[in-house]
């Protein structure tokens, strides 16, 4: 099999009734590369909707022109593969319609071989036009375009199609792994072939097991099933902390030809239990995730994987070991890296059925809302979009359940149920007062247990290894409505309090807090609690949309910044979950009270005060023990049980803040000083060699051209300083693919080449072009900072 991914493209933002035709003039067209988001290069305006992060949609063309020349055709099947496209898609080839695709999520796949044997010559063009004109149309940002990778894929007319394998792990005893196998074989061609197929598992390009082999006969068009079992001994199993990946290669061999068809696949087996939690290979394990939007600030949606890298590597330091994919399926390199850095999935498909939720564009819960967005297109392509999604992502190894959809019952919004009457709802006191209580007008809230049965029923149908789950917002309700009885797995977001009650109402079901807010009761709640199999934090990083009002033009809700830099909570969170003994101080003025109830109280890594002033500190920690020095003296340090950290109150004679924590015959020390003006913009290259070397030699492809510059203010100590100042970014030989700083109320044009520090931070993405590279960046007042490249290696010492 060959693959061709098609990259360069012609692109305008506007409607032509003409641009499907193949001799359509578009050389006066903007050249861009794909993945590509549109409205990420937008300027942000009041005028646009909120929940999508004040961004613009609109309607776009794509064109792109092939040769086909170089390319063997003879006796081959040809199709073209959008891994995504953002949204309501019409495809043409050479003139060809090939077809309308409503969600932005879904991948679209179609053969042209036919087309391709019409053609009056070697070019291929294809036209895409993109409608996302319903900007309001979502809870969050989605991007606008072809914000997913394209490809041509050239196979033998004896092939597996693109969903045909299917690899299983039955069970694991004694250290052996019973395995199996499903391929679907296809023959194309116009007579009947003899095959031979020879599955093999492999680890470090090793051969590690062989199953088999197997000769059969296939007809002309038609397409068989062959399945393969074995036991392998000692496996390599796939957890978190060990993620264990084999490459299961797929060898036909049939007319002296041989083809080897190959996917990374890993030996595990998971289990929800109703009294025990989550297991994994048998060991009992907590999960302790996130929830992630599939945005990346100046990127939109069409995010590189390396950036995925650098964000998902932070998480696991923290000690995150779950995601889930709200609320939508997310870009392929996600799942890959989630596959090799360790992290458990849940998948989830959908965020509204066949009715529509609110959508807000002018502020978050800020009535009226607008209902536009995918529950007009539910009822014709749930069946199809569902089914994509689970045979596109069923042998990820990270997959450890379905979800199909996310808190579709909150009263009116949009189903209703006279019990309502008897309780208050989610968000009432943001309500208007006939939006609160029953409204007789709303669809009945019994129907989602119809839709959720139809749904479960095709999940186990296509995959019977994974249990299914659904996001449940409104638990008071949805206990007495029938929505858990065609679950497997009962997510509840929020409402912690109801997990005792409905563990004993329910004995037989597994529960799991699929989203959850930061506060440490709510971790408690899945610690204490054995039957509870994890969390799901909302979120792990800042995202686009979802925005309270302007000027705030996303969510501040995750551990990391859309620049993907460590929030405060982030070392909070890590004190929790980190098995890694680490400590980190806080302080700020100690005037107000320690038991202050909110969660967002500012604090702050400075150690800048007057003399003489009460300071509160706040001592984030795993350790055993742990010991806080001001000025030479032990200051006492009290554990705060309701908000999971240590604090103390002390008096700033101006030496360091010095706090020492231990555990067993570990030691980590943290030290705070006084931070001085800043002298000068410091400048660090994200790598990690030892896991991209590692990933590559999974297949996986990493974007070696692109740098993640991590630019901050320092003094003459080199600590970093909160200064926010403009820096403006000059390039030769390189070209920069945005600035990002973090900062949800700065609306600054993405596609400017200045931004403001945010904190004393902001992050550069750059792009390596020629064999010779130089960046400039300038800020008033301040000696320039100049990187060189030479043949995309950064020859500068940082």
């Amino acid at each position: 099999m060959q693959t061709f991914m098609i990259k360069n493209w012609k692109f305008k933002l506007e409607e032509n009734q003409n641009a499907w035709q193949k001799d359509f003039f578009d050389e006066n067209w903007e050249d861009i590369t794909v993945p590509h988001d549109w409205s990420i290069q937008q300027e942000f305006s009041k005028t646009n909707a909120s929940g999508t992060g004040y961004l613009a949609g609109g309607i776009a063309w794509y064109r792109t022109h092939i040769s086909l020349e170089k390319i063997e055709l003879t006796k081959k099947i040809i199709q073209l593969c959008f891994e995504g496209v953002y949204k309501n898609t019409d495809i043409w080839v050479n003139g060809y319609h090939l077809g309308y695709r409503p969600s932005g999520y879904s991948s679209i796949y179609h053969d042209i071989t036919e087309i391709i044997s019409l053609r009056p010559d070697n070019d291929l063009v294809i036209a895409v036009r993109v409608d996302h004109s319903e900007i309001a149309d979502s809870r969050w940002y989605n991007g606008s375009g072809i914000t997913r990778p394209v490809k041509l894929e050239v196979v033998e007319e004896v092939f597996l199609d693109r969903y045909a394998i299917t690899f299983t792990t039955e069970q694991i005893i004694n250290n052996e792994a019973k395995i199996s196998l499903e391929a679907f074989i296809t023959n194309a061609s116009n007579h009947e072939q003899k095959i031979k197929m020879i599955p093999t598992l492999h680890h470090k390009k090793m051969v590690d097991f062989h199953f088999d082999e197997k000769s059969l006969t296939i007809s002309s068009d038609e397409k068989q099933k062959v399945t393969f079992q074995g036991t392998i001994k000692n496996p390599r199993l796939w957890c978190p902390d060990s993620p264990n990946l084999y490459q299961l290669n797929v060898q036909l061999e049939m007319m002296g030809n041989t083809i080897v068809y190959s996917k990374n696949v890993g030996i595990r087996t998971c289990l929800f239990d109703a009294n025990q939690g989550f297991s994994i290979n048998g060991q009992s394990l907590k999960l302790k995730g996130v929830c992630l939007h599939e945005d990346a600030g100046c990127f939109g949606t069409a995010v590189p994987t390396v950036v995925w890298l650098r964000r998902l590597l932070k998480l696991k330091k923290m000690g995150c070991n779950a995601i889930r994919m709200a609320h939508n399926p997310h870009a392929q390199n996600l799942y890959d890296l989630c596959d090799s850095l360790g992290f458990l999935v849940i998948d989830e498909a959908f965020d509204e059925w066949e009715n529509p939720k609110n959508k807000w564009w002018q502020g978050h819960n800020v009535y009226p809302p607008k209902f536009e967005g995918y529950a007009k297109d539910f009822s014709v392509w749930y069946k199809k979009d569902l089914a994509d999604m689970i045979e596109r992502n069923k042998n990820h190894p990270s997959i450890i359940a379905w979800s199909i959809g996310n808190e579709l019952d909150y009263p009116n919004d949009p189903y209703a149920n006279t019990l309502v009457k008897q309780m208050i709802g989610n968000n009432d006191e943001n309500k208007p007062e006939k939006e609160q209580g029953f409204n007789p007008n709303r669809p009945d809230t019994r129907y989602l247990t119809s839709i959720a049965k139809k749904l479960s029923d095709l999940c186990h149908q296509l995959d019977k290894t994974r249990p299914v789950t659904l996001a449940i917002a409104f638990p008071e309700l949805s206990t007495q409505t029938g929505l858990l009885d065609p679950l497997d797995l009962i997510g509840y977001n929020y409402k912690e309090e109801y997990y005792a009650k409905d563990h004993k109402r329910f004995p037989g079901k597994p529960f799991i807090g699929s989203e959850n807010s930061h506060k440490y009761s709510n971790w408690l709640a899945v610690l204490e609690n054995e039957y509870i199999s994890g969390q799901f934090l909302w979120t792990g990083i800042d995202y686009l949309g979802e925005a309270k009002g302007w000027p705030l033009h996303g969510s501040d809700a995750g551990l990391l910044t859309l620049a993907g830099f460590e929030k405060n909570n982030y070392y909070l969170r890590q004190s929790w979950w980190s098995q890694a003994l680490m400590v980190k101080l806080f302080t700020r003025l100690g005037s107000s009270e320690m038991t202050d109830s909110s969660e967002r109280v500012p604090v702050y890594r400075k150690w800048n005060y007057e003399m003489g002033d009460e300071v509160e500190v706040r001592c984030y920690t795993n350790g055993d023990t742990v010991q806080l020095m001001n000025d030479g003296q032990e200051v006492p340090l009290t554990f705060n049980k309701e908000k999971g950290y240590y604090q103390a109150k002390t008096i700033f004679e101006g030496e360091d803040l010095i706090v020492t924590a231990k555990s067993k015959d570990q030691t980590e020390t943290d030290r705070l000083s006084a931070q001085g003006e800043a002298q000068r913009l410091m400048a660090t290259n994200w790598q990690n060699e030892g896991v991209v070397n590692c990933l590559k030699q999974q297949g996986i492809e990493l974007e070696e051209e692109i740098y993640q510059i991590e630019l901050e203010w320092v003094d003459s100590s080199n600590e970093r300083t909160m200064d926010e100042k403009i820096i403006l970014f000059k390039g030769e030989g390189c070209q920069l693919l945005g600035f990002e700083n973090g900062d949800l109320s700065d609306n600054t044009a993405y596609t400017e080449n200045w931004r403001r520090s945010y904190d004393g931070q902001l992050i550069c993405y750059l792009k390596i072009i020629d064999s010779y590279a130089k960046a400039t960046f300038t800020a008033k007042s301040f000696k320039p900072l100049e990187l060189e490249f030479k043949e995309k290696q950064l020859l500068t010492k940082l």
